[in-house]
Protein backbone atom coordinates (compact mmCIF):
# COMPACT_ATOMS: atom_id res chain seq x y z
CA UNK A 1 0.00 0.00 0.00
CA UNK A 2 1.26 3.81 -0.42
CA UNK A 3 0.83 6.02 2.04
CA UNK A 4 1.39 9.50 3.29
CA UNK A 5 1.86 12.48 0.76
CA UNK A 6 3.93 10.64 -1.56
CA UNK A 7 1.15 8.02 -1.84
CA UNK A 8 -0.72 10.74 -3.03
CA UNK A 9 1.10 12.52 -5.57
CA UNK A 10 1.62 9.34 -7.12
CA UNK A 11 -1.54 8.61 -7.75
CA UNK A 12 -2.57 11.64 -8.84
CA UNK A 13 0.36 11.42 -11.55
CA UNK A 14 -1.16 8.06 -12.67
CA UNK A 15 -4.31 10.16 -13.43
CA UNK A 16 -2.55 11.57 -16.66
CA UNK A 17 -0.95 8.37 -17.83
CA UNK A 18 -2.69 7.07 -20.59
CA UNK A 19 -3.97 10.79 -21.58
CA UNK A 20 -3.19 12.12 -24.83
CA UNK A 21 -3.27 16.22 -26.17
CA UNK A 22 -3.39 16.09 -29.94
CA UNK A 23 -3.02 19.88 -31.43
CA UNK A 24 -3.08 19.77 -35.23
CA UNK A 25 -3.75 22.22 -38.15
CA UNK A 26 -2.56 22.87 -41.34
CA UNK A 27 1.37 23.85 -41.43
CA UNK A 28 1.72 27.02 -40.30
CA UNK A 29 -1.46 27.74 -38.21
CA UNK A 30 0.51 27.82 -35.14
CA UNK A 31 0.08 24.78 -33.51
CA UNK A 32 3.86 24.69 -32.84
CA UNK A 33 4.10 27.87 -30.71
CA UNK A 34 0.92 26.92 -28.86
CA UNK A 35 1.99 23.23 -27.95
CA UNK A 36 5.52 24.98 -26.86
CA UNK A 37 3.26 27.11 -24.56
CA UNK A 38 1.39 24.30 -22.95
CA UNK A 39 4.60 22.15 -22.72
CA UNK A 40 5.98 25.80 -20.49
CA UNK A 41 2.89 26.24 -18.25
CA UNK A 42 1.98 22.69 -17.33
CA UNK A 43 5.70 20.57 -17.23
CA UNK A 44 4.94 18.70 -14.35
CA UNK A 45 1.52 17.11 -16.03
CA UNK A 46 2.64 17.01 -19.85
CA UNK A 47 5.21 15.90 -22.01
CA UNK A 48 5.87 16.46 -25.53
CA UNK A 49 5.88 13.55 -27.94
CA UNK A 50 8.65 13.77 -30.58
CA UNK A 51 7.37 12.27 -33.84
CA UNK A 52 9.88 10.59 -36.17
CA UNK A 53 10.19 11.51 -40.05
CA UNK A 54 11.91 10.45 -43.11
CA UNK A 55 12.16 14.29 -44.08
CA UNK A 56 15.87 15.99 -43.94
CA UNK A 57 16.47 18.64 -41.13
CA UNK A 58 15.46 22.35 -41.87
CA UNK A 59 17.21 24.61 -40.21
CA UNK A 60 18.77 24.49 -36.97
CA UNK A 61 16.54 21.82 -36.16
CA UNK A 62 18.20 18.85 -34.22
CA UNK A 63 17.57 14.61 -34.32
CA UNK A 64 15.74 13.74 -30.80
CA UNK A 65 14.68 17.72 -30.02
CA UNK A 66 12.85 18.41 -33.37
CA UNK A 67 12.33 14.86 -34.90
CA UNK A 68 13.89 11.63 -35.14
CA UNK A 69 15.22 11.91 -38.35
CA UNK A 70 14.88 7.77 -40.64
CA UNK A 71 16.07 7.24 -43.67
CA UNK A 72 13.13 6.27 -46.06
CA UNK A 73 14.51 2.53 -46.02
CA UNK A 74 14.21 3.03 -41.74
CA UNK A 75 11.28 3.98 -41.07
CA UNK A 76 9.35 1.69 -43.63
CA UNK A 77 11.44 -1.13 -41.43
CA UNK A 78 9.89 0.41 -38.03
CA UNK A 79 6.26 0.38 -40.19
CA UNK A 80 6.76 -3.66 -40.73
CA UNK A 81 7.78 -4.28 -37.36
CA UNK A 82 4.88 -2.16 -36.26
CA UNK A 83 6.38 0.26 -34.08
CA UNK A 84 4.41 2.92 -35.00
CA UNK A 85 1.37 4.03 -33.20
CA UNK A 86 0.23 5.77 -36.26
CA UNK A 87 2.16 7.05 -39.32
CA UNK A 88 1.63 8.53 -42.48
CA UNK A 89 3.30 10.09 -46.35
CA UNK A 90 2.13 13.48 -46.35
CA UNK A 91 4.20 13.78 -49.72
CA UNK A 92 5.59 11.75 -51.60
CA UNK A 93 8.76 10.27 -50.10
CA UNK A 94 7.93 12.38 -47.01
CA UNK A 95 6.86 10.49 -43.95
CA UNK A 96 5.56 11.01 -40.62
CA UNK A 97 4.84 8.66 -37.55
CA UNK A 98 4.52 8.63 -33.89
CA UNK A 99 6.91 5.50 -31.71
CA UNK A 100 4.95 3.53 -29.19
CA UNK A 101 8.15 3.33 -26.91
CA UNK A 102 8.20 7.41 -27.13
CA UNK A 103 4.74 7.54 -25.80
CA UNK A 104 5.00 4.25 -23.17
CA UNK A 105 8.07 5.95 -22.01
CA UNK A 106 6.32 9.58 -20.79
CA UNK A 107 3.26 7.62 -19.95
CA UNK A 108 5.65 5.37 -17.47
CA UNK A 109 6.30 8.97 -15.83
CA UNK A 110 2.67 9.72 -15.34
CA UNK A 111 2.62 12.14 -17.11
CA UNK A 112 0.03 13.08 -20.26
CA UNK A 113 1.40 13.24 -23.74
CA UNK A 114 1.54 16.31 -26.36
CA UNK A 115 1.34 16.00 -29.91
CA UNK A 116 1.93 18.64 -32.51
CA UNK A 117 0.97 16.41 -35.27
CA UNK A 118 -0.65 16.86 -39.02
CA UNK A 119 -4.11 16.66 -39.25
CA UNK A 120 -4.69 13.01 -40.76
CA UNK A 121 -2.22 11.58 -37.99
CA UNK A 122 -4.46 13.68 -35.11
CA UNK A 123 -7.29 11.98 -36.46
CA UNK A 124 -5.80 8.57 -36.86
CA UNK A 125 -5.09 9.06 -32.82
CA UNK A 126 -8.14 10.55 -31.65
CA UNK A 127 -10.26 7.52 -33.72
CA UNK A 128 -7.66 5.20 -31.65
CA UNK A 129 -8.09 6.77 -28.08
CA UNK A 130 -11.46 7.83 -28.10
CA UNK A 131 -12.04 9.56 -25.18
CA UNK A 132 -8.88 9.27 -23.46
CA UNK A 133 -7.64 11.42 -25.72
CA UNK A 134 -8.14 15.55 -26.62
CA UNK A 135 -8.35 16.74 -30.08
CA UNK A 136 -7.48 20.12 -30.72
CA UNK A 137 -7.76 21.52 -34.05
CA UNK A 138 -5.99 24.97 -34.57
CA UNK A 139 -7.63 27.53 -36.96
CA UNK A 140 -5.60 30.14 -39.34
CA UNK A 141 -7.69 33.05 -39.56
CA UNK A 142 -7.72 32.72 -43.69
CA UNK A 143 -5.58 30.96 -46.22
CA UNK A 144 -4.18 33.91 -47.52
CA UNK A 145 -2.52 34.74 -43.69
CA UNK A 146 -1.50 31.13 -43.86
CA UNK A 147 0.16 31.62 -47.33
CA UNK A 148 1.66 34.60 -45.59
CA UNK A 149 2.71 32.72 -42.65
CA UNK A 150 4.36 29.93 -44.78
CA UNK A 151 6.86 32.43 -47.01
CA UNK A 152 8.07 34.53 -43.83
CA UNK A 153 9.22 31.41 -42.51
CA UNK A 154 11.41 31.24 -45.16
CA UNK A 155 12.05 27.25 -44.39
CA UNK A 156 10.29 25.79 -47.58
CA UNK A 157 10.24 26.39 -51.07
CA UNK A 158 7.73 27.91 -53.02
CA UNK A 159 6.29 24.99 -54.67
CA UNK A 160 6.32 23.17 -51.12
CA UNK A 161 3.97 25.74 -50.04
CA UNK A 162 1.90 25.33 -52.96
CA UNK A 163 1.04 21.96 -51.84
CA UNK A 164 0.84 22.73 -48.26
CA UNK A 165 -1.88 25.59 -48.64
CA UNK A 166 -3.69 22.99 -51.10
CA UNK A 167 -3.17 20.60 -48.28
CA UNK A 168 -4.45 22.94 -45.96
CA UNK A 169 -8.06 24.16 -47.80
CA UNK A 170 -9.18 19.79 -47.51
CA UNK A 171 -7.53 19.69 -43.86
CA UNK A 172 -9.52 22.96 -42.98
CA UNK A 173 -12.68 21.13 -43.54
CA UNK A 174 -12.08 18.01 -40.72
CA UNK A 175 -11.88 21.32 -37.97
CA UNK A 176 -15.13 19.53 -36.43
CA UNK A 177 -13.87 15.74 -36.73
CA UNK A 178 -12.21 17.25 -33.72
CA UNK A 179 -13.08 18.21 -30.19
CA UNK A 180 -12.52 21.61 -30.13
CA UNK A 181 -10.77 24.34 -32.52
CA UNK A 182 -8.92 27.54 -31.48
CA UNK A 183 -9.12 30.48 -34.03
CA UNK A 184 -5.68 31.22 -33.95
CA UNK A 185 -6.21 35.09 -34.78
CA UNK A 186 -4.43 37.02 -31.49
CA UNK A 187 -2.00 34.78 -30.31
CA UNK A 188 -2.19 35.90 -26.44
CA UNK A 189 -6.09 34.86 -26.85
CA UNK A 190 -5.33 31.54 -28.38
CA UNK A 191 -2.76 30.61 -25.45
CA UNK A 192 -5.46 31.53 -22.71
CA UNK A 193 -8.21 29.13 -24.54
CA UNK A 194 -5.19 26.86 -25.18
CA UNK A 195 -4.79 26.46 -21.69
CA UNK A 196 -8.40 26.40 -20.47
CA UNK A 197 -9.35 23.69 -22.52
CA UNK A 198 -6.38 21.29 -21.01
CA UNK A 199 -6.92 21.99 -17.75
CA UNK A 200 -10.00 20.92 -17.92
CA UNK A 201 -9.44 18.08 -19.79
CA UNK A 202 -6.77 17.11 -17.17
CA UNK A 203 -8.73 18.26 -14.48
CA UNK A 204 -6.16 20.12 -12.68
Amino acid sequence: MIGGYKGLYLLYLCMHSGKLIIFSAPSGSGKTTLVRHILKTFPQHIEFSISATSRPKRGIEENGKDYYYLSVEEFKKKVANNEFLEWEEVYAGTHYGTLKSKVEEIWAKGKAVIFDIDVEGGLNLKNQFGGSALGVFVMPPSIKILEERLHSRSTDSKDSIARRIAKAEKELKTAELFDVFILNENLPEACEKAEEIVKEFLGI
